[in-house]
């Protein structure tokens, strides 16, 4: 009762369908046209390979700059907080 019913396809009629017989061609065909070489130069897996190895490499140094930068910050606010301390307590 709740299943859905797909509607039916109405039928077309058939294309007539047309057989020819190949034909020897006497006609002269011109060469292909000789293929271009592509506006790219093709890169090789190594250089691409190269590529990422080496965005890899450089995006690790900067993180380990970045963490780095904040350990050295956060140890300066430490510091400070404990020399301000000391100086009050005088």
């Amino acid at each position: 009762m709740l299943q859905p019913k797909l509607p039916t396809a109405p039928h077309a009629p058939a294309a007539p369908t047309h057989t020819h017989e190949p034909t020897a061609c006497t006609c002269q065909h011109a060469a292909p046209a000789p293929r271009r070489s592509p506006l790219l130069p093709s890169v090789g897996t190594g250089a691409v390979v190269l590529v990422l190895v080496g965005g890899v490499v450089v995006t690790a140094l900067l993180a380990a700059v970045a963490v780095s930068a904040i350990s050295v910050a956060v140890a300066a606010v430490v510091l400070r907080s404990l020399f301000n301390s000391q100086q009050r307590h005088r």
